[in-house]
């Protein structure tokens, strides 16, 4: 039984209300349902690639209850996704934000992962029902091993960071972090300058371009380092053979993104529960930032800040950024004192011979109290970009004015746990 095309009707842009409700099938899930239901007598398919076998095993004579069970199991689940989104579409022309007294989500396994976050986990990678162009989910694989759990999960960190930008930009990701993120007129200084943020850790990463894959770029990248996912819009035809020399990169383009509209629902699963949230989408700009501080940043300080700030979104909590001419320096991340993530990224930017003064800091939560500032300062910092928000703010400040720092607050928040 083939269903009503509801969800590519949807997905159409010039689709209607009118086309939509149209396109929702009455008739078929009901037939689907009952002959679900009498499994024991009837077999019900509903996905194409279950033909073949169903056929076969009618011929043969040997359809077991086992065989019709599975099928009904699938017919339901197909009818619960349909209806899934049927129940989205409706409460999103409402404008409602759907976080409903019921919450649903439905997903069609694209594949079985070999192992999940460790070998002894199992995983599957599951597309939803609105992945499309620009999105992981709808992205293709050029070349390379299949994608493992952590490599899906670092390389939607990598894509989702490099899309901030505008201008020409490369994020190294690893562990599910930046660790080397930076702009320049075209991808390939991009690279390098990401790259000089802390090769050590870029060894085994993911890089992202918010450009087309060229080949000098790509030779750069095979000959200087180990990689394990390269991802870009789109690659190049005379980059695919400098690519191949490492026929174990997994190579994906996701085609244009500037169409694409962010998820908009953060799912965690907690012990007997699911946590939802709407996705982190804040965007500030120039307008939005409060100077608080007795000297005021410079243009290229708030350029700067602004960048430092994109990142520091993507950087696990608690997260500081140290940034110079659009580049990052040193990433201080995942620690549970803020000052230490300071010191953290400060230590990176020396490990790697970087000189932090001059510097600006973004820190992605405020700062509970002065001594982030005066570590801050210790190391040659010389603007800072935080939400502001501590019942110290006035302490803060000042310990900014004291080391002769420009401080501006977001009024923003972006923690990543």
């Amino acid at each position: 039984v083939n269903l009503y095309p509801f969800e590519e009707t949807i997905q159409k842009a010039d689709a209607t209300l009118d086309d939509a409700i149209e396109n929702i099938d009455i008739g078929g899930p009901a037939m689907i349902r009952a002959a679900s239901k009498n499994h024991e007598g009837v077999a019900v398919v509903v996905e194409p690639g279950d033909y073949e076998t169903t056929l076969k095993a009618l011929r043969s004579g040997e359809m077991s209850l086992d065989m019709r069970r599975g099928l009904a199991a699938k017919a339901y689940a197909h009818t619960a996704s349909y209806d899934t989104a049927i129940t989205r579409y409706l409460s999103a022309s409402i404008g409602s934000d759907s976080l409903n007294q019921r919450f649903l989500y439905s997903g069609q396994r694209s594949e079985k992962l070999r192992y999940g976050e460790n070998p002894h986990q199992s995983a599957a990678f599951y597309r939803d029902q609105t992945s499309a162009p620009g999105s992981l989910a709808g992205a293709e694989q050029l070349q390379g091993k299949a994608l493992s759990y952590n490599n899906i999960a670092d390389t939607d960190a990598a894509l989702e960071c490099v899309k901030q930008f505008s201008r020409p930009a490369c994020v190294i990701v690893k562990h599910a972090n930046p660790c080397g993120v930076a702009i320049d007129s075209s991808i390939g200084p991009a690279y390098d300058r990401a790259f000089s943020t802390d090769p050590t850790s870029a060894f085994g990463g993911i890089i992202a371009f918010n450009r087309d894959l060229d080949s000098n770029t790509a030779r750069c990248i095979i000959d200087r380092q180990f990689v394990e996912v390269i991802v870009a819009p789109s690659i190049a035809a005379d980059a695919l053979p400098v690519l191949a020399e490492k026929k174990n990169v997994r190579v994906i383009q996701t085609g244009d993104w500037s169409q694409l509209k962010g998820d908009k629902f953060d799912f965690k699963k907690v012990s007997g529960g699911l946590l939802v949230q709407t996705a982190d989408a804040g965007v500030i700009g120039e307008s939005d930032l409060k100077v608080v501080s007795k000297i005021k940043p410079t243009d290229v300080q708030i350029t700067d800040m602004l960048f430092a700030w994109k990142v520091a979104k993507f950087v696990k909590s608690n997260a500081i950024v140290f940034c110079k001419e659009g580049m990052t320096i040193g990433v201080g991340a995942g620690q549970m004192s803020r000052v230490y993530s300071t010191k953290i990224a400060a230590i990176k930017a020396a490990d790697e011979g970087l000189n932090v003064t001059g510097s600006v800091m973004a820190s992605d939560a405020f700062f509970p109290f002065r001594d982030g500032i005066d570590s801050a300062a210790e190391h040659g910092i010389a603007a800072i970009i935080q939400p502001g928000g501590s019942i110290r703010d006035d302490e803060v400040i000042a310990a900014a004015d004291e080391h002769g720092l420009a401080m501006v607050l977001t009024g923003m928040r972006h923690f990543r746990h």
